[in-house]
Formats: structure tokens, C-alpha cells, sequence
């Protein structure tokens, strides 16, 4: 079932970083977020998901577009946990509000991953100012590409046009990580 165009639910969280309050998707109606969805230790995260995050954070007027990342923690949990993300965004100069995705005990796979049908990391969801997803895409994606959908959403002001996922018709990765991603499944 695509997501595409439905209205993006809540994330689930646990606590919230590079930020004085919990954020909630419904109080960014009327801009753009892009949702990137990583781990710490995840290393297309690393090399380019949170680079291009930050790059959009710094590129974008913030009263158009907010960059949210959600730390996704689907393996490795001991070692991924609240302090060694502190630590990680203060070496990494992340400046954009991160939240915690809520673990789920049962399964391992964080709650929000589950509700968003995420399939990895790294991940983007594209949200437009009416709070539906436009796009949601996992593993890395162009520069050029995703510079051009955010302002596509940011100039929109008839909010009809509907963005197409990169991954439509691409097989399926093996679960573990690669070059462009850490897959689950």
C-alpha cells in the first residue's frame, strides 16, 4: 500500500534532540519537511544521507522547508543509544531537531519505521505543506534530484502535482548494508 499523498502520520518517539520540544508533524502544516530517516552507524548514512540533510537544513529559508531527522535504530541497539547520539551530532555539527524513534521490544524495528513502511536506511520521506507524503524513497538519492523536488514542493502553491518514488520498478536489496544503504529486508 503506498503512502503517497495520504496524510503523514505522527512519529513515534522517545526523546528528541537539537531541540527544546517535542515536534509534532501537525505544527509544521504549511512548509515542507524532509524526514530523514538514518542510524549512526549506518555508513550511506554517514557519507551522504545526513550530508544532504544538513546541506538542505543550510540552503532552504526554515520558515519554507524544516529538516527533521529521525534516528531509526533497527540493529546494533546496544551501542546506538541516546548518549552516543549526543556525541555523535555534536562531532557530526548536525543542527536540524532529531528524534528518537521509539523501540519496539517485540520486533526490534522502531515503531515510526514500522508505521512509515520503512525499508532501511538511510530514508527520505518528502512532505508537503498540507502535510501529505509526496515521496518516499530509501537509500541515497542525487543531489540534483532531491534539490529539485524541494523546490518543486516549496513553490507549490496548488498542492495537486504528485512526486513519484526513485525506487518504482527497482528490485529489492539483500538485507545488511552496502555502499547506498543498510537494508532490513
Amino acid at each position: 500500500m503506498s503512502m503517497i499523498n495520504s496524510i503523514a502520520p505522527e512519529l513515534i518517539t522517545s526523546d528528541w534532540l537539537n531541540t527544546d520540544k517535542a515536534i509534532s508533524l501537525q505544527s509544521l502544516r504549511g512548509k515542507v519537511v524532509l524526514l530523514h530517516s538514518f542510524q549512526m552507524l549506518c555508513p550511506a548514512c554517514v557519507t551522504h544521507g545526513l550530508p544532504q540533510a544538513s546541506a538542505v537544513r543550510n540552503e532552504f529559508l526554515q520558515q519554507e522547508l524544516a529538516v527533521i531527522g529521525l534516528h531509526t535504530v533497527f540493529e546494533h541497539h546496544q551501542v546506538m543509544g541516546k548518549a552516543a547520539l549526543k556525541a555523535f551530532i555534536h562531532e557530526y555539527r548536525l543542527r536540524f531537531p532529531i528524534a528518537i524513534d521509539m523501540p519496539d521490544p517485540v520486533s526490534g524495528i522502531p515503531l515510526s519505521m514500522q508505521k512509515y513502511g520503512l525499508r532501511g536506511t538511510p530514508s527520505i520521506l518528502l512532505i508537503d505543506r498540507q502535510g501529505r507524503i509526496r515521496f518516499h524513497h530509501f537509500g541515497h538519492i542525487d543531489d540534483l534530484k532531491l534539490g529539485s523536488m524541494l523546490g518543486q514542493l516549496v513553490a507549490e502553491t496548488d498542492a495537486t502535482e504528485e512526486l513519484v518514488s526513485a525506487n518504482e520498478g527497482k528490485p529489492k536489496q539483500a538485507v545488511g548494508c552496502n555502499e547506498d544503504s543498510c537494508s532490513l529486508s
